[in-house]
C-alpha cells in the first residue's frame, strides 16, 4: 500500500458524494426550465373548439338576457295596469262612501243615528265591518248599497296588493338584469380574446333566389327583408323593427343584429310584431316539422333555443351567427335542430 493511501481512500466517499450532489444540483438547474416549458401549447384545432364553445355560451347568455328584458317589460306593464285599476277602484270607493255618508246625515236629521257614518269616516273601515253589531245593521239596512261598498273596498285592496307585488317583481327583475349584464360582459371579455374581433369581417355573398314552395306572401316578404341584411355585422343584443341597432355590452359599439333581432326585423317589415327573444318567438306561431319547412319559417336550435334563423329552402337559412361574423346564409344541418315555427 502506498504511503497515505488510507487517507486518500477515506476521502474518496466524500468526494463521490460531493460530486453526486453537484451533478444533481446541475441537473436541477438545467433541467428545471426545460420541464417548466414542456407543457404543449394548445393546437389550432383545440383553440378553434374553445372559441366555438365560448361563442356558443355567449349566444346562449344573449338570449337569456333578451328573455329577461321581455319579462321586465311585461312586469312593468302589469304593474302600471294594476295601479290604474287600484285608482279606479279607490275612486269608486270614495263615491260610495260619500253616498253612505249622505244617507247617514239624512237619517240623523230625522232623529236617528246611523253606523254608516262611523264606517264612512273610519280610517280602518275593516275594523268597523268586524264589529258584529255593524255587520248585523248592514245586513238589515240598505243591503245592496253596502254590498257594493264592501265589494269596492275589497277590489281596491286586491288591486293595491297586486300593484305592490308587481312593483316588487319589477325591482327584482331590474336587479337580475343588472347582474346578468355584468355576467355577460365578463363572458364576452373572454370571447373577445378568442375571436380576434379586430379582424376584417367575412364576406356574406350574394342573396340567393328563393322559390316560394308554398310559402305565403308575408313569409316571402320576411325572407326578402332578412336577405336584404346580408353582410350586416352581428351585434350582441342588436336589432329593432326599423333595422340594425347598437346592441349591449360587447355589441354596444356594433350596429347590427343578433339572431332574434334579425327575425324580429324581417317580420316587422310585413306588419308582424315579434319579441326580441328566441323563447317568445318559438311560441309565436304554428309548430312545423323539419320535413315540412317552408321559406319564412323560423328554425330553432339547441334544447334551450339559444340560436335561431329563418328558413329559405333547400336546407338553408339566413341568420346572424355569432360575434365577429355577419348576416349570412348557412345550412341548417350540423346544428341540434329544436323545431320550426310558421309565423305567416
Amino acid at each position: 500500500m502506498l504511503p497515505g493511501a488510507d487517507g486518500v481512500n477515506s476521502r474518496l466517499p466524500r468526494l463521490f458524494r460531493a460530486a453526486a450532489t453537484g451533478a444533481a444540483v446541475a441537473a436541477a438547474v438545467f433541467l428545471a426550465p426545460a420541464a417548466a416549458s414542456a407543457a404543449p401549447e394548445p393546437s389550432r384545432r383545440e383553440l378553434t373548439e374553445q372559441q366555438r364553445r365560448l361563442t356558443d355560451d355567449a349566444e346562449r347568455i344573449t338570449e337569456q338576457y333578451n328573455g329577461l328584458r321581455v319579462r321586465l317589460q311585461q312586469s312593468q306593464r302589469a304593474a302600471r295596469a294594476a295601479a290604474q285599476n287600484a285608482g279606479r277602484q279607490q275612486k269608486a270607493l270614495e263615491e260610495l262612501r260619500g253616498q253612505v255618508a249622505t244617507m247617514a246625515a239624512e237619517t240623523y236629521k230625522n232623529g236617528s243615528t246611523d253606523p254608516s257614518a262611523a264606517f264612512a269616516s273610519a280610517s280602518d273601515p275593516q275594523a268597523v265591518l268586524d264589529r258584529s253589531a255593524t255587520l248585523d245593521y248592514f245586513a238589515r239596512q240598505n243591503g245592496t248599497r253596502v254590498a257594493l261598498l264592501l265589494q269596492s273596498i275589497q277590489a281596491a285592496q286586491r288591486a293595491q296588493k297586486s300593484a305592490t307585488d308587481r312593483e316588487r317583481q319589477v325591482r327584482r327583475l331590474a336587479a337580475d338584469s343588472q347582474r346578468k349584464k355584468q355576467e355577460l360582459q365578463d363572458k364576452l371579455a373572454k370571447v373577445e380574446r378568442k375571436l380576434n374581433i379586430g379582424a376584417p369581417l367575412p364576406k356574406a355573398g350574394a342573396a340567393p333566389a328563393v322559390a316560394p314552395d308554398g310559402a305565403s306572401a308575408k313569409a316571402m316578404g320576411a325572407v326578402k327583408a332578412a336577405l336584404s341584411q346580408l353582410g350586416v355585422p352581428y351585434s350582441w343584443g342588436g336589432g329593432s323593427p326599423s333595422g340594425p341597432s347598437y346592441g349591449i355590452a360587447q355589441g354596444a359599439n356594433i350596429k347590427g343584429f343578433d339572431c332574434s333581432g334579425l327575425t324580429l326585423y324581417a317580420y316587422a317589415q310585413v306588419g308582424i310584431g315579434l319579441p326580441h327573444y328566441t323563447g317568445s318567438q318559438f311560441n309565436a306561431g304554428t309548430r312545423v316539422s323539419r320535413a315540412a319547412l317552408r321559406p319564412g319559417d323560423l328554425v330553432f336550435f339547441h334544447a334551450d333555443l339559444h340560436h335561431m334563423g329563418m328558413y329559405i329552402g333547400n336546407g338553408k337559412m339566413v341568420h346572424a351567427p355569432q360575434t365577429g361574423d355577419v348576416i349570412k346564409v348557412s345550412p341548417i344541418s350540423g346544428r341540434p335542430f329544436a323545431g320550426g315555427v310558421r309565423i305567416a
